[in-house]
């Protein structure tokens, strides 16, 4: 195994996780879920030995993390957080470049090999019309793609990212996914990435890390999710106490931009109301005159006249 935890609590005076035994290998990606505060960036602190762990080792290619120098820990994992320094008068393709010089002296000069690799990475981000604008006038997305290229640029058997897709829109954030499952499944690559979308697990994730209560629990993404119903079915939010639900009949993302229109607009018991998503319309579908409606606003329009 490339990455061991064995028997870990970590934290900083008090423990945040304890008693951790769980273990990675190269060309797995794996998810780290939990709440804000339950000690995910805490937990990526102690595998790149920046926090010591209170309790317990974590071991990185057989070896004690302790026993290794930074120098050693950087040149076997490369970090993404989600909050990280812009370097002052840097260019797109400087900080991307920049993953290189964990290899070389600061004074080298990257040769043909490494900035054809450079060029290539910012290829497979889709930043080339960016590669020489200075950082400061990067968008946010644009931003947090350049600094996940100066980890690819590292070129360490593991990545490690916080929060990676926070600041990325649908389509930005599919490019990185699929760059690192790629780089995982081709390229044998070790990812360990945090994340609030439990989404990512399904459709992305061979295991998951799931921090709870103190505890991590570890498995295969599907069974996971399967044994913690409330990652797949979030308690819709509730703030209108006096609203009382319709039964509603529909997909699940339906359902829940119904319930959210009429929680927001009516306060009045409406569980006798039945309504139901049939061919694009929402129907009424015991009533007598079988009504369809088009539109949320129909829907409310009937309701405000309804007694």
């Amino acid at each position: 195994m490339f990455l061991q935890l064995k028997n870990t609590t970590i934290g900083y005076k008090t423990p945040l996780i304890k008693g951790v035994d769980t273990s990675l290998d190269l060309g797995e990606i794996c998810l780290l879920i939990g709440n804000n505060g339950v000690g995910k960036t805490t937990l990526i602190k102690s595998i790149l030995n920046q926090i010591p762990t209170l309790n317990g080792e974590i071991v990185l290619q057989n070896q004690p993390l302790k026993r290794l120098s930074q120098k050693k820990i950087a040149e076997q994992i490369a970090v993404v957080f989600s909050k990280s320094q812009v370097p002052a008068n840097f260019t797109l393709t400087d900080l991307v470049a920049l993953g290189k010089y964990i290899h070389y002296p600061y004074y080298f000069n990257l040769n043909n090999s490494d900035l054809q690799e450079v060029e290539k990475i910012i290829e497979s981000l889709n930043l080339t019309q960016y590669k020489d604008f200075p950082l400061q006038k990067l968008s946010d997305g644009n931003l947090q793609k350049a600094f996940i290229g100066r980890a690819l640029a590292q070129n360490s058997p593991m990545i490690i990212l916080d929060e990676p897709t926070t600041h990325l829109d649908e389509k930005n954030k599919i490019i990185i996914l699929k760059l690192l499952r790629n780089l995982a499944k081709n390229h044998n690559k070790l990812i360990l990435f945090s994340s609030h979308d439990w989404r990512l697990a399904k459709e992305f994730s061979d295991n998951i890390w799931l921090v709870d209560d103190g505890k991590l629990e570890a498995g295969i993404a599907e069974e996971i999710l399967l044994k913690h119903n409330e990652l797949l079915n979030p308690e819709v939010f509730r703030f209108n106490e006096n609203f009382v639900a319709p039964q509603i009949f529909a997909p699940q993302l339906e359902k829940e931009m119904l319930y959210s229109f009429l929680q927001k607009n009516f306060t009045k018991n409406l569980s006798l109301l039945k309504f139901e998503f049939k061919d694009h319309f929402w129907e009424i579908p015991d009533d007598k005159i079988q009504r369809k409606f088009n539109s949320f606003k129909e829907i409310a329009e009937f309701i405000a006249n309804h007694d």
